[in-house]
C-alpha cells in the first residue's frame, strides 16, 4: 500500500516534531528552574531546590486554575548564554509561566533580560548581585532571598565592630564576587577601615595556596571571602591548613549551612555569616526542615527554603487572581505581604527586591552544638530596611526619580 502525503500534511508533521509540547502547554501551568546542578553551587540549591519546588506544588494540591502544575529543570553550567538560551526556549516552546533562577549573578542578569523580553515572572534566588534590583532590574524580575548589600551590611558590619578594620579579599572572578567585594568595601571604609588588597580567583578554583599567601603577606586583620559554594569551602579549608585563621579573621560574606556541614564545626567554628533563613529559628522553620530532611536527607539551605517560598507565593497569587497573566501576577505580588515559613511581613519593592529580615549568625563550636545540624547562634536580627536600606536603588529604571 502506498501512502501519499500532501505538502500541508508534511509541514504539520514537521511542526509537531519541532514543538512537541506547545499544544499541551495551555493545559498546564509550567514552572522552570535553571540552576547550577553540577558545579560549585550544586549543594546550595541543585536537586534540593527542585525538591523544594515540588513540596510547594504538593502543598497547593498539585493544580491551579484547574490545570496540572509541571516543573522543568536545566543546568546552566554557570554560563550566561546557556541560561538565557534555555529560558528563551522554554518561553517559546514549552509555555513557561514562571522561572526560578538559581546561583550565579552573571547567569541571572542574562536571564533577567529574557524575562523582560518574554514577559515571564523571574524569581532570582541563588544569585547575590544587588545590580539585579539596580541597573539590571526588569518589570518581571524579583530578587528574593538575599543580595550583596544585605550580606555586607550583616557580616562586614559585625566584624568591623569586633575590631576587624584592615581587610584583604579573595574574590570570585565574576559579577557576584565583584559586587560582594564592593559592598563589603563600602561598609569597611565607612567605618574607618582600610582595604589592603584583593585577588580574584576563577570560579571553581580548588587550590587557593597562591591566593592565601598573598593575603597572608598583606598583614591584614581580616580575610574577606567574597565567594560562595565550594569556592568558599575550599578557600576557608585552605586558610585553616595554612594557619591563616590563627592570624587573620575569616569573613564569610556568603556561606550556607551545606558549607558548614561539609567543613565541619571544627573548621568553621566562630565564623560570622549572614543568612536569610535557618531551619532552627522557630517552630515553622523546624517543621519545614523536618519535612525537607525526610526527603533530601539534609537540612535545607536558605535558598532551598526560598525556592519553596517563591513557588508557593506565585501559585497562591495565581489562585487568588484566577489568572496567571504575568502583568497581573507581578502587580499583585508587589502589593502583597509575604508571610510563610521563610519570612514575616516581607514585601517586594518597586525595584523588585523582596525586603525581609536577615540574620547575622556565628557558627557554634563543637561543644555548643547539641544535636544534628545545630550549627548557628543568632548574633543579630536585622530588619529588612536595615539590611538593604530604606530606599529602592535609583539606578533601576522602574524607580520613580
Amino acid at each position: 500500500m502506498v501512502f501519499k502525503i500532501t505538502i500541508t500534511a508534511l509541514w504539520a508533521i514537521l511542526f509537531l516534531c519541532a514543538f512537541p509540547q506547545v499544544g499541551a502547554a495551555g493545559d498546564q501551568v509550567v514552572i522552570g528552574d535553571i540552576d547550577d546542578l553540577s558545579g560549585v553551587y550544586a549543594d546550595v540549591q541543585g536537586q534540593g531546590g527542585i525538591e523544594a519546588i515540588n513540596m510547594a506544588i504538593a502543598d497547593v494540591g498539585g493544580t491551579v486554575l484547574g490545570k496540572k502544575i509541571v516543573v522543568l529543570s536545566a543546568d546552566h553550567q554557570n554560563k550566561p548564554d546557556i541560561g538565557a538560551s534555555k529560558f528563551r526556549e522554554w518561553a517559546d516552546q514549552n509555555g513557561l509561566n514562571m522561572l526560578i533562577g538559581g546561583s550565579n549573578t552573571g547567569v541571572s542578569i542574562a536571564m533577567a533580560k529574557v524575562a523582560a523580553a518574554k514577559k515571564v515572572p523571574f524569581f532570582a534566588i541563588g544569585a547575590g548581585g544587588a545590580s539585579l534590583t539596580g541597573a539590571d532590574c526588569t518589570p518581571y524580575s524579583i530578587h528574593y532571598a538575599y543580595d550583596t548589600t544585605a550580606l555586607a551590611n550583616g557580616t562586614a558590619s559585625a566584624i568591623v565592630k569586633q575590631g576587624g578594620k584592615n581587610w584583604y579579599f579573595i574574590t570570585a572572578d565574576y559579577a557576584f564576587g565583584t559586587q560582594l567585594q564592593e559592598a563589603a568595601t563600602r561598609v569597611v571604609t565607612a567605618s574607618g577601615g582600610k582595604i589592603l588588597g584583593a585577588v580574584r580567583a576563577p570560579l571553581g578554583t580548588t587550590d587557593y595556596s597562591s591566593f592565601l599567601l598573598q593575603a597572608q603577606a598583606s598583614g591584614a586583620q581580616v580575610l574577606g571571602l567574597a565567594n560562595a559554594g565550594t569556592d568558599f569551602s575550599n578557600s576557608l579549608k585552605g586558610a585553616n591548613e595554612f594557619g591563616l585563621t590563627k592570624t587573620m579573621t575569616p569573613a564569610a560574606l556568603l556561606a550556607f549551612i551545606s558549607d558548614i556541614h561539609s567543613l565541619t564545626l571544627q573548621t568553621a567554628q566562630g565564623l560570622y555569616l549572614t543568612t536569610a533563613w535557618y531551619w532552627d529559628l522557630n517552630e515553622e522553620t523546624r517543621e519545614f526542615g523536618k519535612r525537607f530532611l525526610a526527603k533530601v536527607h539534609k537540612e535545607p539551605t536558605m535558598t532551598q527554603a526560598a525556592y519553596y517560598s517563591a513557588t508557593l507565593q506565585y501559585l497562591k497569587t495565581v489562585k487568588h487572581l484566577e489568572s496567571n497573566d504575568p502583568d497581573l501576577v507581578m502587580a499583585e505580588l508587589k502589593k502583597a505581604k509575604i508571610n510563610d515559613m521563610f519570612t514575616r511581613n516581607g514585601y517586594i519593592r518597586a525595584d523588585g527586591l523582596m525586603v525581609h529580615t536577615m540574620y547575622v549568625m556565628q557558627v557554634k563550636t563543637p561543644a555548643e552544638s547539641k544535636y544534628p545540624w545545630d550549627y548557628y547562634k543568632v548574633i543579630k536580627v536585622m530588619p529588612g530596611e536595615e539590611a538593604d536600606g530604606q530606599q529602592s536603588d535609583p539606578t533601576c529604571p522602574l524607580v520613580k526619580k
